[in-house]
């Protein structure tokens, strides 16, 4: 049958309304949290660098920019949203390290400067704004790991050197030494995963190993060392509602912080960039869906929360390097226009 233009084009446009009314269902769209934007980061656009956070100050540095390895670092005022430089880090350039903060000191350690993996850790002093080194990390040269900072200690654990690791290990700055946790946590070795703590406990989300990726977290209790399996983040209950839109959750070098004892999941990718933000609540040991990342999908992001809000910020998509921050206030409902 032969099909003039008119009705080819009549056909046409019937065809995109209703493939445009499938997709924009109001009763489908998530509207819990909202994202903005704030202070772009004074140095340049790049991914893969640290971040950590001492009282009202967020210190971030390291990375890369397409073309080098970096050493710059500076700190965003959070109440002032304004950034300045600091002094730079005095280890080698590097990527894929990590960051936590005791006391009132930032320490960053262990990445990969393009050759070697590495093992080196260096504290930072914010009242003098001086860098020393510290012990080497015990569990050996590795990048794409994992920390957090729990009563008074560090922990680092899992992370990639040719082969990937599930070990875990504290360090503790008043006497600058690291010991392992044993057992460990019993979960598969990884890289790439995200971390984020609650209260007494830290949690250990997805990552990858052997081009897997994890649908598993585990909880680590400070108070006597112990980890413990929670739910998997994907539908794998088949006798269980809770978890049937769990299809997005599990990724790579996405960016976990916690915001008033709840933990997010926010970028990262499993393969391509994704933007989708997940709430976890421990009380339920349940996953909730909140208002996508209103930045660029990207990967290897830093973040951190602090009072009501999360920021997310940097990260790369592909060959391209961002250096904007956005806040996300995870109880305001989504308002399009700010």
């Amino acid at each position: 049958m032969k099909i003039t233009e008119t009705k080819f084009l009549i056909y046409l446009f019937v065809l995109m309304f209703a493939f445009s009314s499938c997709g924009n269902n109001d009763d489908d769209e998530i509207t819990d949290g909202d994202w903005w934007e704030v202070a772009f980061y004074n140095g340049f656009p790049c991914s893969d660098g640290v971040m950590f956070v001492i009282d009202d100050k967020a210190y971030f540095g390291t990375g890369y920019d397409g073309d080098d390895r970096l050493t710059a670092f500076s700190v965003y005022d959070i109440t002032g949203n304004s950034w300045k430089s600091i002094a730079d880090f005095p280890g080698a350039a590097r990527t894929g390290a990590v960051a936590f903060s005791i006391d009132g000191k930032g320490y960053v350690g262990t990445g990969y400067d393009g050759e070697d993996e590495l093992s080196d850790f260096w504290e930072y002093n914010p009242s003098t704004d001086t860098w020393k080194q510290v012990a080497d990390f015990l569990g050996g040269a590795r990048y794409k790991a994992v920390s957090f900072a729990i009563g008074g200690k560090g922990y680092v654990g899992t992370g990639y050197d040719g082969r990937y690791y599930n070990d875990f290990y504290s360090y503790d700055p008043g006497s600058d030494t690291w010991e392992e946790i044993t057992p460990s946590y019993g979960g598969r070795s990884r890289r790439g995963a995200a971390t984020f703590v609650i209260g007494t406990k830290a949690y250990l989300v997805s990552g990858m190993d052997n081009g897997v990726y994890l649908d598993d977290v585990f909880e680590f209790d400070s108070s006597n060392g112990t980890w413990t399996e929670k739910r998997e983040i994907s539908a794998s209950d088949d006798d269980a509602s809770y978890d049937d839109d769990y299809t997005t959750i599990a990724r790579i070098d996405g960016v976990g912080f916690s915001v008033n004892g709840k933990g997010y999941l926010v970028t990262g990718g499993p393969g391509s960039m994704i933007n989708n933000v997940w709430e976890y609540d421990p009380g339920s040991d349940l996953w909730a869906e909140k208002t996508s990342f209103e930045g660029t999908a990207r990967t290897d992001a830093v973040g951190f929360g602090y009072g009501n809000y999360g920021y997310v910020g940097t990260g790369r998509s592909s060959s391209y390097y961002f250096y904007d921050m956005w806040c996300f206030d995870p109880e305001k409902e989504y308002d399009e226009d700010n």
